[in-house]
């Protein structure tokens, strides 16, 4: 028996309403380009609209004219989708709440995550959304998760609830000193002020 193994997220697909609408709420609010349609070809009665999240993967959508925007929130059921993440600056992050509000869109406000910050609203299908932005950067060769994964490890070594910025810190500094060969003996942590 061997594992059918994945390489990432290829594209999500959302039923959605009517044309306009996921057009307006994708790239109308989330800013995500709208780079092709063609029909659902599955099903003609429905279009098929592709949106680019960020880093090159998709978002799509099915519509049809003949569905209206139903706000009620999508089931939380056992083997419903709870939320989609989205990844986004630091500096978008930070104009999160004013760029809801001005729109009158109702949010979460900011939650503390340990090791990002989040915040979640609703689209206008009631698909819950978490805007997703992480409190560090992996060094460099590194990914998100690899510095989570040793963060963890640290956490549960110290029996701490959650993973906070320590522990993300200390992961940091021991995936760099592990990928990373110095001429130095002793890589401890050193005084020079004390001398």
């Amino acid at each position: 028996m061997r594992k059918l193994q994945s390489q990432g997220v290829h594209h999500i697909t959302i039923i959605g309403a009517d044309r306009q609408t996921s057009i307006d709420f994708w790239e109308g609010v989330l800013g995500m380009p709208f780079v092709f349609d063609q029909p659902n070809l599955d099903n003609q009665e429905e279009g098929h609209l592709y949106f680019d999240p960020g880093d090159g993967r998709l978002i799509t959508i099915f519509t049809n004219e003949s569905r209206k925007p139903d706000p009620s929130r999508t089931p939380v059921d056992i083997g419903c989708v709870h939320h989609l993440a989205f990844a986004v600056s630091r500096a978008t992050f930070s104009q999160a709440v004013a760029r809801l509000d001005e729109r009158g869109i109702a949010h979460s406000g900011v939650k503390d995550r340990g090791f990002m910050d989040s915040i979640y609203f609703t689209d206008p299908l009631g698909l819950l959304i978490e805007l997703a932005s992480y409190r560090f950067e992996p060094p460099h060769g590194f990914t998100h998760a690899q510095v989570l994964l040793e963060a963890h490890k640290i956490r549960v070594a110290r029996d701490e609830y959650n993973i906070a910025e320590i522990h993300l810190a200390d992961a940091i500094e021991n995936l760099t000193m592990r990928a990373r060969e110095s001429l130095s003996q002793d890589r401890e942590p050193k005084d020079p002020y004390s001398r």
